[in-house]
């Protein structure tokens, strides 16, 4: 079966920024988590898959197709909601439905209606009076209303609160129980991908650190905590990154279940999703 979305040695250089031959392929039917710290390229990748900038090496395609030959027929398959992206603000959500009614040719007023029920949507009142968390509700009923295939987020459940980010998810979670539908999100919040992401992908100074399936990633790092003298003695090729304070020192292992059967003395505990990450950011290597 064909990737959802096919990255190969994607590139695109600023001055002082460079994202770096990113490659990976997103299944059909999954969730995939976009993690990375600010600056990392985030934002820039998925612009360079919605074709809102040139990249300057490599390919992309979806579902086999590159987006040369797909051309503007990609809008009609990506539902999109972009950090610091708004729709016009002296509009109210029945107007902002005609709009995107001639822009889709997929569009569907009647989903489009049932999601303004469901989400308790003011159709009458002008979007710039609407709180963050009901804006971000209509951004994502217009994206789930013209028959997309695939959801590209940018931090769609930033600054929500619990209660309406879990919404959000389960909402995800419905969309990809179609195998045809793939969702690509990012966002700072870890804890929200570690419930509903199948994949998660780190970028970290424009480099793609990891690309793995969330359960994998959790079942092959593990942590140890030791004192200096014991860090020395890890066998180097199971050590990824190390945190050293006065306490003592924090090894983030690879190859968990090796290790153990190798250096049977220490104690490894199981990380999670964000204290890996904070090993590659802030860690040690030797």
């Amino acid at each position: 079966m064909d990737a959802a979305i096919h990255l190969k040695d994607v590139t695109k250089r600023y001055d002082g920024f460079t994202l770096d031959h990113i490659t990976m392929d997103i299944p059909k039917g999954a969730i995939v988590g976009l993690v990375g710290e600010n600056g990392a390229g985030k934002t820039t990748l998925l612009k360079a898959i919605l074709q809102m900038l040139d990249i300057e090496e490599g390919e992309i395609a979806i579902s086999g197709r590159s987006l040369a030959e797909l051309g503007s027929q990609w809008k009609d398959q990506a539902g999109v909601i972009l950090s610091g992206v708004e729709f016009a603000s002296q509009m109210h959500a029945r107007q902002l439905g005609n709009c995107m009614r001639s822009i889709y040719k997929g569009w569907q007023d009647e989903v489009f209606e049932k999601y303004l029920r469901d989400f308790q949507i003011d159709k009458k009142k002008l979007i710039k009076d609407y709180s963050k968390g009901m804006k971000m509700k209509l951004d994502l009923a217009v994206a789930l209303s013209h028959q997309a295939k695939i959801l590209i987020f940018d931090e769609a459940t930033s600054g929500l609160d619990p209660v309406a980010r879990d919404d959000i998810l389960d909402i995800l979670l419905e969309f990809i129980q179609d195998e045809e539908h793939t969702v690509l999100v990012s966002s700072h919040i870890i804890s929200d991908l570690e419930k509903v992401a199948d994949y998660i992908a780190f970028l970290h100074k424009g480099k793609l650190k990891f690309y793995m399936n969330k359960d994998e990633l959790l079942y092959r790092f593990g942590v140890v905590h030791c004192t200096p003298e014991q860090y020395e003695n890890i066998p180097e090729r199971y050590v990824e990154g190390c945190r050293k304070s006065r306490f003592g020192c924090e090894a983030l292992i690879r190859d968990r279940e090796s290790f153990q059967k190798e250096c049977p003395e220490y104690t490894v505990d199981s990380p999670n999703i964000e204290e890996i990450i904070l090993f590659y950011v802030k860690g040690e290597t030797r």
